[in-house]
């Protein structure tokens, strides 16, 4: 049975979402509610130990989180579609990519985390490290990462999502899976991915998926790749700007 989920419309263009650490399927703000159902169908997918799929166990890796993914698009009859992938969920569609090259038509990375990890420092890793047992903790990195800007009422929505939606030891579990897996040779320079078109979006307030850092990773993997700084948003322009979000990647996915 494929991982927890819900689709968002009914149109040919079949896209699948894949979560950030805090989030889940349910975990996208106000940005369903601007998308085309009309044209797309999209799947909000829930990780192992993740919303619906809390309780369910795993390995917690990205091998696993790629097999469940296509697990999924077979449960729905998919043999093509597109990925989107927020923070987390980017080196997640680029393992799916990896793995599945003849299946994916086209990529969104939202503040994406690359295929070659992402390179923290040791006070870094410390403060995520310790995110799994520590509120606080998350809500640092929430409000960090979105330029200590926004409202301390939805910093706080935020992490009682993450909270009450992933299961503890699943959610520390996952960060050495995005944080320092390296994959990334798997994608630069390989012939059967260089042709997927790639769509990379980061929020301009945003220290920690940098425009620089696309540039270093994302867009030097992928040829094809397009990166786009999103105004007045941080790493969560889903929630930030979700107008806007969803008018640029449905634009790129037509």
């Amino acid at each position: 049975m494929a991982n927890s989920h819900h689709v968002v419309g009914t149109g040919e263009r079949r896209v699948i979402a894949l979560s950030g650490w805090f989030g889940s399927a349910d975990g996208w703000g106000p940005f369903p509610n601007y998308l085309d159902g009309g044209r797309f169908s999209y799947a909000f997918m829930d990780y192992r130990g993740y919303g619906g799929s809390r309780g369910v166990a795993g390995e917690y890796t990205l091998a696993e989180i790629s097999a469940d993914t296509l697990a999924l698009a077979d449960e729905l009859g998919w043999d093509r579609f597109s990925l989107i992938g927020h923070s987390m969920g980017g080196p997640a569609i680029e393992r799916v990519l990896a793995d599945a090259p003849d299946r994916v038509e086209k990529l969104v990375g939202i503040a994406p985390v690359p295929a070659s990890g992402f390179p923290f420092d040791d006070d870094g890793w410390k403060l995520f490290d310790g995110a799994a047992d520590s509120p606080e903790n998350r809500r640092a990195i929430i409000d960090f990462t979105t330029g200590n800007r926004n409202t301390g009422v939805w910093l706080d929505q935020m992490v009682q999502h993450s909270l009450t939606t992933s299961d503890r030891d699943a959610f520390a579990a996952y960060l050495p899976a995005w944080g320092k897996t390296d994959f990334h040779a798997e994608i630069e320079g390989n012939p059967a991915v260089a042709d997927k078109p790639v769509q990379v979006i980061v929020g301009e307030h945003d220290p920690a998926l940098s425009q620089q850092l696309m540039l270093n990773t994302w867009l030097r993997y992928h040829p094809r790749a397009q990166l786009e700084v999103m105004a007045n948003a941080g790493h969560y322009p889903m929630h930030e700007t979700p107008i806007a979000l969803a008018t640029s990647l449905e634009k790129f996915l037509l």
